[in-house]
């Protein structure tokens, strides 16, 4: 199976592997998730942060909650970007995907509250930050079932 722009996500994946070594050692270190998947996730969902989205987040979820038939995943999701607001983390005018999703690797709010990470230790959770937005992308998967010294096909 071809999976569009694979080749060029790959070539690029390496290069970024290699140019950020230590810190892909780290990660996988400390969450167990080869940095393969970290940069092919990151490839696949905005091209290695060429496009994060367009739409206003906190607009685009909050009206997909008020008409929408996933409210069990929209609503909490509405409330969750609602809360990074609070927090200061993203603004009315943050842009991410139509349905919400923000940062480098297309988090919804819910999860970026619930897994984000402040990997650059500068005191706020940035999914517009490369580092912060991969470590999280490290820890969702490590919370949500990920085995250390699996592969990507079994974990």
């Amino acid at each position: 199976m071809k999976v569009r722009g694979a080749p060029t996500i790959v070539s690029q994946g390496l290069k970024r592997k290699a140019k950020n070594a230590s810190f892909f050692q780290a990660l996988e270190r400390h969450y167990g998730v080869p940095a393969g998947v970290i940069i092919a996730i990151h490839g696949m969902e905005t091209g290695f942060g060429r496009f994060m989205g367009d739409s206003r987040i906190v607009s685009a979820i909050t009206t997909l909650a008020y008409d929408c038939r996933r409210s069990a995943v929209v609503v909490p999701n509405a409330i969750g970007a609602l809360k990074l607001v609070d927090k200061g983390a993203i603004d009315g005018n943050t842009k991410g995907a139509k349905q919400g999703e923000l940062g480098h690797t297309q988090f919804l709010p819910g999860n970026a509250l619930k897994y984000g990470i402040d990997a650059n230790r500068d005191g706020l959770v940035n999914f517009y930050t490369e580092a912060d937005a991969l470590a999280s992308t490290a820890n969702f998967l490590r919370e949500k079932g990920w085995k250390p010294g699996t592969g990507f096909e079994e974990g």
